[in-house]
């Protein structure tokens, strides 16, 4: 009996024992398959942490970027160049971004002297621009508006018209079916972007008889608003309810008739650089790669400019 209780206490030993193995090897897997899912969610939580880290950096913008960028030029790029600045600057709080409005051949003549980063053009580069090394960069497409002040009944004008207006042919706007009154011709000075592109496009560079020749857009604009009989050409981005804006060729201004061509009145914004961007300093490039960015578009379109195609 003694024995029959030995043995059966034996055995129920080893029993429990084995039980006991059992759960542990259960135990065993189960903790291995939780650090398992611990180990494989790791890289997840890596990858995460990378995501999130990328996020943080693209939302501070530039944090990284420092140091200044300077640009020259165009009077006509004034808006443009400012409204692209502030709000570059505010993706990149470390670089400063400042432009001088010289008008577009003193701009090119700065950045080709290594004075600026960028040279603002409001006109395709000459030749002669290029093969000093200038780079033509087009950023925007603008529209030249011709505009009289607002008394004139004239709202549409022929080019060959205009293009004689300009050139002393015709002198009174009662020739043009206006008012007995004489054609006060307003422009823009010598090397001037708006001018250069307004005269070529008319086919009458050299030749125009000019009552007075202005040195900014909004000098040009002033003046025809408050001059009877005035006549003037401005960059569309600025075109106001000062004066009339003239329909050319019986053609208005705007965003379709100018990337179809039926406008004639158009022309290049351009920021050249020496070299290709590719070849200038990081900020450089990051301004062109901001300029290119959806947030840069919506700059171009918010100051009346067209995106180039």
């Amino acid at each position: 009996m003694k024995n029959k209780l030995v043995k059966m206490m034996a055995l129920l030993t080893a029993t429990t024992m084995v039980a006991a193995g059992v759960m542990g090897c259960g135990s065993s897997d189960t903790s291995t398959g939780a650090d398992g899912d611990a180990n494989a969610n790791e890289p997840a939580a890596s990858e995460a942490d990378n995501a999130t880290d990328a996020a943080d950096s693209e939302a501070a913008g530039g944090a990284d970027l420092s140091g200044s960028i300077k640009l020259a030029g165009s009077t006509s790029m004034e808006k443009l160049a400012n409204a692209m600045a502030e709000a570059y600057m505010e993706k990149n709080p470390n670089v400063s971004v400042t432009a001088e409005f010289t008008g577009s051949s003193a701009g090119l003549e700065s950045l080709a002297a290594g004075s600026v980063d960028i040279g603002d053009a409001s006109r395709a580069l000459s030749d002669e621009e290029k093969a000093g090394g200038a780079v033509e960069n087009i950023v925007a497409i603008d529209g030249i508006a011709v505009i009289t002040d607002t008394a004139n009944t004239v709202t549409d004008i022929k080019s060959e018209d205009l293009a004689k207006v300009y050139t002393g042919e015709i002198t009174n706007w009662k020739d043009l079916g206006g008012p007995d009154e004489s054609i006060v011709v307003i422009g823009r000075e010598a090397g001037s972007g708006t001018r250069d592109a307004f005269e070529e496009l008319l086919d009458v560079k050299d030749k125009c008889a000019y009552a007075q020749e202005l040195d900014s857009t909004g000098a040009v604009l002033a003046k025809v608003a408050a001059t009877p009989g005035a006549v003037g050409y401005i960059s569309l981005d600025v075109l106001d309810d000062t004066v009339n804006g003239l329909k050319i060729n019986s053609v208005e201004p705007s965003e379709e008739t100018i990337l179809s061509g039926d406008y004639l009145l158009q022309r290049p914004f351009v920021m050249a650089t020496m070299g290709e961007i590719s070849e200038q300093n990081e900020l450089v490039q990051s301004f062109f790669d901001f300029i290119n960015s959806d947030d840069g578009k919506n700059v171009i379109k918010s100051v009346g400019l067209i995106i180039p195609q």
